[in-house]
């Protein structure tokens, strides 16, 4: 009987393996995201997203005052549409500006997480903004929210991992544009076919390409993301409507896999939830790369009490795509730097500001501060170049190098290897709400950011209307004095 009981299982099995075979990849990932259940979400699991959550919503809310949001508030009172999404900040529009918007807020000041490959990187919380405006219109539970999320992080992760997306010169909105379509189809009710069309139709429109951070840096590298997520979001309401997009977005003719040249392996019948024990959270306002070397420039700082009156010139020596993206290799020169987002995409910039503030937060990416004379003067005597040994950790490893020459002779160096946030020294809770302390209390009183807190920390035992409720209340201006000196 055994026997027969085990021959049995084998050709269940195998028919399930032929079955899964037979699906095309958005229909794999339309499966994945219909069968995520709470139940993955481990209480370590958990703890992590309610801390990346915390970590976007601190970015959020530093974001308030910059222009581009005034203009979109602006924008959405000219195009009359009002909905039942709510800004953070205050307001209501429709799910898909809600959408752009909060998407915005939270890459604006460039505190948000990361994940590395071989071949790029990606933001996860990118998605963030997309899946709390989905979750509001859905009037879902946070943990409702918070499965969606981890659905939306995990198809984003995956992809980077599988495909070097940013190597083969396009941006890593594509991958975006699928995460958000699976995680706000999940929210909104949709079936297994109805994401997997989402999927597609959010994808095929939303091909993306790396020269939005090619030097002059645009105000579009940080609203790209939001763009693709208001598109992917109202791909999703076509599709629940009926709209089917092409099934072989990916191994069909013409597809991702042609454009990328290579076959795209992912595993998604995996039913993992834990793709965010592999994300990364920052402590400056800088891209990713750069994490390293602002700790590695205040750390010479501190230990020498360096002042920028006392500095010569600098040198730093980083892995190559660190050189790539932000210290004049293949994304252009970094010799002018003017405006905010070239400041957080300029290390020679970013080297300046930590010599000069003891810091690299939202306040050095004010364009004033950015044009002052004398971070213009220290950015010219500020050198950035690649080094081989370097680049052989990365992206294992995040090293850099910073040699400061000051005026008296001396030569002072410091080697960094990796940062706090990274995966070797991960960013606690603790440091995180002290994080979120140091950018929002000019938005929010004490008494509110600690509500805010308690309702992300209490997320999978609310209504994700309560938080939502507590963002609304968020000031729009800097109202509250500014004391936080900033995780040091």
């Amino acid at each position: 009987m055994s026997v027969i009981v085990e021959e049995k299982v084998t050709v269940a099995a195998s028919s399930n393996t032929a079955q899964t075979a037979s699906l095309s990849a958005v229909q794999r990932i339309g499966a994945f995201t219909l069968a995520a259940k709470a139940e993955q979400l481990k209480p370590d699991i958990r703890t992590l997203y309610k801390r990346n959550i915390l970590d976007s919503l601190g970015c959020a809310i530093a974001a308030q005052p910059g222009p581009p949001f005034i203009a979109l508030r602006e924008q959405f009172e000219e195009f009359r549409a009002p909905g039942l999404c709510t800004l953070i900040g205050g307001g209501k529009t429709s799910i898909d500006q809600a959408a752009l918007y909060n998407s915005g807020l939270v890459r604006y000041v460039d505190l948000l997480d990361s994940y590395m490959s071989p071949g790029g990187l990606c933001h996860p919380s990118d998605s963030f903004g997309a899946v709390l405006a989905a979750a509001e219109l859905a009037d879902a539970t946070g943990e409702e929210f918070m499965l969606a999320l981890a659905v939306a992080y995990e198809v984003i992760c995956r992809f980077t991992a599988a495909v070097p997306v940013m190597a083969k010169g396009f941006n890593h909105a594509i991958q975006l544009a699928m995460s958000v379509a699976a995680a706000t189809g999940k929210l909104l009710g949709l079936s297994d076919e109805q994401i997997a069309n989402a999927v597609s139709i959010a994808t095929v429109d939303n091909i993306s390409l790396a020269c939005v951070h090619v030097e002059p840096v645009s105000q579009w590298k940080g609203f790209s993301p939001g763009m693709t997520g208001m598109r992917a979001v109202y791909a999703v309401s076509m599709a629940k409507h009926g709209f089917t997009g092409p099934s072989g977005l990916f191994e069909g003719p013409k597809g991702l896999e042609q454009m990328f040249g290579q076959p795209i392996v992912v595993d998604w019948e995996n039913p993992s939830l834990g793709f965010i024990t592999q994300t990364v959270l920052k402590k400056y306002s800088s891209l990713i790369h750069g994490q390293p070397v602002c700790e590695a420039t205040l750390d010479l700082r501190r230990t020498y009490g360096l002042t920028g009156a006392e500095v010569d010139h600098v040198r730093c020596d980083i892995f190559e795509a660190g050189f790539d993206f932000a210290g004049g290799g293949s994304y252009g020169p970094k010799d002018h730097v003017w405006v905010k987002e070239q400041g957080d995409y300029n290390l020679k910039y970013l080297i300046s500001a930590a010599l000069l503030d003891g810091q690299v937060g939202p306040a050095q990416l004010n364009p004033a501060r950015i044009q002052s004379p004398d971070a213009q003067a220290l950015v010219a005597r500020v050198q950035v170049c690649p080094d081989a040994e370097l680049t052989a950790r990365f992206p294992k490893e995040l090293a850099a190098r910073v040699t400061v020459f000051t005026k008296d002779g001396r030569t002072l160096v410091k080697e960094h290897l990796g940062y706090e946030g990274g995966l070797d020294n991960p960013m606690s809770w603790d440091r995180t709400v002290a994080k979120f302390h140091w950018l929002s209390e000019s938005f929010a009183d004490e008494a509110l950011r600690g509500k805010i807190i308690e309702a992300v920390q209490q997320l999978d035992s609310n209504p994700i209307s309560h938080l939502i409720g507590l963002l609304a209340q968020v000031r729009r201006t800097a109202v509250f004095p500014k004391t936080h000196p900033g995780i040091q």
